[in-house]
């Protein structure tokens, strides 16, 4: 739906004062309105599930819909224009999201058809290979994988040490033992995924604890639920801190996402959510992205390798969803790379 001007202006008052009535959302709008004209506003948002409508009668208020809270269109060079605290951004952990994410639907029947037929492109891919080319386009899968989600987070190795690295186990100049140990430790996960397709058909805290362990095998990082505080750099938005409502929010994350009805669907939530949720002391990006590719790998469709994705972007993605629970930004992303997958591997 496109909002003309006074739909916008409707929804932005509802957003900064929050649940309203007709008659307090008239006295607010700049411009003078009749209520049936409102009401037919009202009607429209309503049914294009922008708002929702509370209450009977004289009693009827309206809220923003969890639906456009997740994908409300936002300037995001605008938006990390300004300081970290400037941002209205939600400070604490919202305890409501987890539930909301239940009835709606992230993709629109364009987008999920569009990655289907990517996933059915895949199979059509792969079932043509040799054994010989299919263990060659998984090497090189495997290999930028490893180095697009190690740098992420950092970490300063370049392709060709990635591969060199991987091929001939020699270690790059003047980088850190760490760095080595990151990429190694991504091969060893990917790997594991694809001889266990299946991992990850119902997700279970298990699961995710098994794929993060191995992610952070020999760097100095506990594998247990974190018992403390943790900070993010660039945002005002603060994790759980309590071991048992991480945990609690994690088994939520888990009957969330397998109550979802395809691959697509669950490999987005998870990406997101272990990372919103931030459930151990370090390696959670690293974790979303694995445990993604594990849900996508168990409904038939490409792993993603995030290798054209720009660092920042990633990052400036993640941030909104933190901060605004907005999921527009970082679905672009998901959808760019199954199709940047299924079109650069295993052809």
């Amino acid at each position: 739906m496109n909002l003309t001007p006074r739909q916008q202006e409707i929804i932005d008052i509802i957003a900064t004062q929050g649940r309203l009535s007709i008659s307090a959302i008239k006295e607010l709008l700049d411009r003078k309105l009749s209520i049936p004209t409102l009401n037919r506003d009202m009607a429209k948002l309503v049914e294009a599930n922008y708002l929702k409508k509370l209450g009977a009668g004289r009693a009827i208020t309206y809220v923003i819909s969890p639906d456009y809270q997740l994908f409300a269109p936002v300037d995001t060079s605008d938006y990390f224009d300004l300081d970290p605290d400037r941002r209205g951004a939600r400070v604490f952990f919202n305890h409501e999201l987890l539930q909301s994410l239940r009835d709606v639907r992230l993709f629109t029947d364009k987008e999920m058809a569009g990655l289907q037929k990517l996933r059915d492109e895949y199979q059509r891919n792969i079932a043509s290979l040799s054994p010989t080319l299919y263990q060659k386009e998984l090497e090189r899968l495997t290999i930028e994988l490893s180095w697009k989600s190690s740098q992420i987070e950092g970490n300063t190795y370049t392709l060709l040490e990635t591969e060199r690295l991987f091929k001939e186990k020699q270690e790059a100049d003047n980088k850190t033992k760490e760095e080595a140990i990151m990429l190694l430790n991504h091969k060893e996960v990917i790997t594991y995924l694809m001889e266990h397709k299946n991992l990850a058909q119902a997700l279970t805290l298990r699961t995710l604890e098994e794929i993060h362990s191995l992610l952070i095998k020999d760097l100095n990082v506990g594998c247990n639920i974190r018992s403390r505080a943790v900070g993010i750099t660039g945002t005002a938005y603060s994790p759980l801190d309590n071991e048992y409502q991480i945990r609690e929010n994690l088994e939520l994350m888990c009957g969330l996402i397998n109550s979802k009805d395809n691959g697509f669907e669950k490999a987005l939530l998870a990406v997101v959510l272990i990372s919103y949720i931030q459930p151990f002391e370090d390696g959670n990006k690293r974790t979303g992205r694995m445990i993604s590719n594990a849900l996508l790998i168990a409904d038939d469709a490409c792993p993603l390798s995030y290798r054209s994705v720009d660092s920042l972007d990633y990052k400036k993605a993640m941030l909104l969803f933190y901060e605004q629970n907005n999921l527009t930004a970082f679905k672009t992303i998901f959808i760019e790379q199954n199709e940047f997958g299924v079109k650069n591997y295993f052809r």
